[in-house]
């Protein structure tokens, strides 16, 4: 990741953004967050979700079943013994979290699990 994404990082946000962190469950300022508007990326600001795609998982994260197009990458993770698919933003390459299918929690039957310290919110009210 290019200096210009991270020297405004404090060391915890760069712990998941740089090195695939993940902070604590329930602790994250987005996880029951219910505002109008749209989720960008702590280190890049580039939009990730739109506030219409979150949803009330329970799992302790922010939960997204969908993502603006073009917005982030996946990629195979193996860690901790486990296949997982990683999500992280496709401008700046910082790790957001990981995406579940097959879970029913909705309709598209996706869910994008993401560390609320990647996100910045942008509201919609003015």
């Amino acid at each position: 990741m290019k200096e210009k994404y991270i020297r405004h990082l404090d060391e915890d946000e760069r712990s998941i953004l740089l090195d695939g962190g993940t902070e604590a469950l329930f602790t994250g300022k987005y996880n029951d967050f219910y505002l109008s508007g749209v989720y960008v990326c702590k280190s890049c600001d580039s939009p990730l979700f739109y506030s219409k795609s979150k949803f009330k998982s329970g799992c302790g994260w922010p939960s997204f079943d969908d993502v603006i197009d073009g917005a982030i990458i996946k990629k195979r993770d193996l860690s901790f013994g486990r296949i997982r698919t990683e999500v992280i933003c496709g401008t700046c390459e910082g790790h957001l979290g990981h995406v579940f299918e097959g879970e029913n929690y909705t309709e598209k039957n996706t869910r994008y699990c993401v560390n609320s310290l990647s996100l910045k919110f942008i509201s919609k009210e003015k």
